[in-house]
């Protein structure tokens, strides 16, 4: 069973989930997602607007408990986004709570409303638990669209497998048992909000309260034990002393979706009394490093591989790169979280892989003798990890290059002391106004993917083959 609180096989408990101001035990929440079950079963696939409350929850896991792969639409999509998301990904529908502002290519099921938002002392609609029948491993539980380097984000094929042993490996290494106290205020649209910060509550069993927003002192105050947050996150918790000292009563703090700075690790340490979890993984691969929390917690490094999961170093010409903890390769791994491929796209599914089967992630890391990962960066410059987001380059240029006033766009990735990267844009144009330009990529994209600056230039470097040269623009 991928979701066994879903499946009554967990004593229920009536503060299970906690999230938006209301309260749900496990029994609510299997009715109300069986409710959506039966609505959606035998679709091919199923869009949920993925807001952080119990409707938008209670959608996701109605379309897992029906068998029938669920698309997380995010929260903040624009017109653009989510229409190439429901386009592509085949969904016969949407759910949400409210209809989106603008015309979409698939019918919108409401979910307030016909799916109780649980007030507190409110009771579930019932549906039928005992009439859907478990679906093979190998079957597709997540469409998850991430940005890549170029054009519009692809659907990664997620398995019911993968997801389980992602889950169980990471209950193994952090020893997360039904008595810890999931907190995080995470994105429910990406493997760290939703399969990390959702799904792993209801498999393990612990309990799970979402914040809403990753504010420092709405971590302080939920009693966690087991907290995650991406290092924008911790950056403010760390700025936040108070908040800060509130959480020394956790048991364990996991930070992911990019590197976390050295100077932040050490200052949770002081504050909190904790040194924090760090962990590596990717959409494609979900998490496949990590270190452990009996484990030694180093800074800028992710530890181990997860049990089930085997990486290598590889130089440009595929040769092995040492375990020295100095010499850089391409990480590349191999294992039974990795995903099933991109949606509808075998070549470039098959692109991923290295002749010999080992994906290639596209990051650069170094491994030490004592088997310890250290990621150095991004092989590629169109990656831009900004806030915890991944967001890819080509889709902010293409929806900059729609304006009428563009003539020419290259975006990049600029450190960024708070975000890690902020996205940066280089427009040649006519008429146009950075300001214009940066709420113009808002109205079509979610807004953490508008540039926070523009500047406006004669012409892009470029080389003989026409390629833009990044590395050559102007600071």
């Amino acid at each position: 069973m991928l979701l066994p609180a879903l499946d009554g096989m967990l004593p229920d408990r009536p503060d299970a989930v906690r999230i938006d101001g209301g309260t749900a035990s496990w029994e609510q929440l299997r009715a109300a997602a069986a409710a959506v079950a039966a609505r959606v079963a035998g679709a091919p696939a199923v869009a949920v607007h993925a807001t952080a409350s119990l409707p938008g929850v209670v959608g996701l896991l109605g379309g897992l408990l029906a068998g029938v792969p669920v698309v997380p639409v995010p929260a903040d999509a624009g017109p653009v986004e989510l229409a190439h998301i429901l386009t592509d990904s085949g969904a016969a529908l949407l759910l949400a709570e409210t209809p989106p502002e603008h015309p979409v290519p698939v019918p919108v099921e409401p979910l307030r409303g016909s799916v109780s938002p649980f007030p507190p002392g409110g009771t579930a609609r019932p549906g039928p638990t005992g009439s859907l029948a478990e679906p093979p491993g190998t079957a597709t539980a997540l469409v998850l669209y991430t940005s890549g380097t170029t054009g519009s984000p692809k659907g990664v094929l997620l398995t019911r497998d993968a997801i389980a042993h992602d889950l169980d490996a990471l209950a193994e290494a952090w020893a997360w048992t039904p008595d810890d106290i999931l907190v995080h205020g995470l994105p429910l649209y990406h493997v760290h909000g939703l399969v990390l910060g959702v799904l792993g509550a209801l498999r393990v069993g612990s309990r799970l309260v979402h914040t809403g927003r990753p504010h420092p002192d709405r971590y302080a105050a939920a009693g966690g034990t087991l907290l995650f947050g991406v290092p924008t996150v911790w950056s403010r918790v760390a700025d936040d002393p108070a908040s800060a000292r509130a959480l020394a009563a956790a048991r364990l703090l996991v930070s992911g979706s990019a590197a976390l700075p050295e100077p932040v690790f050490g200052r949770l340490a002081e504050l909190t009394g904790h040194r924090p979890v760090e962990r590596y993984g990717m959409t494609e691969t979900l998490i496949t490093v990590s270190t452990r929390a009996d484990g030694e917690r180093r800074p800028g490094h992710v530890g181990l591989p997860l049990r089930g999961v085997q990486t290598r170093l590889v130089d440009e010409a595929g040769a092995a790169v040492p375990a020295d903890g100095e010499s850089i390769g391409e990480l590349q791994v191999r294992g039974a979280t990795l995903f099933a491929g991109y949606l509808g796209m075998p070549e470039t599914t098959a692109a991923a892989y290295a002749p010999d089967g080992w994906f290639r992630t596209g990051d650069v890391a170094t491994v030490g003798p004592d088997g310890q990962h250290r990621i150095v960066g991004r092989a590629s410059t169109d990656l831009i990890k900004s806030g915890g987001y991944r967001i890819g380059a080509g889709e902010v240029e293409n929806m900059l290059l729609a304006h009428p006033g563009v003539r020419e766009a290259a975006v990049v990735g600029v450190p960024h002391p708070d975000l890690g990267q902020e996205v940066v844009a280089y427009v040649v144009g006519d008429g146009v106004t950075g300001e214009a330009l940066i709420d113009f990529v808002a109205t079509g994209l979610s807004r953490h993917k508008r540039p926070r600056r523009v500047h406006l230039l004669d012409a892009l470097p470029r080389n003989a083959m026409g390629k833009v040269q990044k590395r050559q623009l102007p600071g």
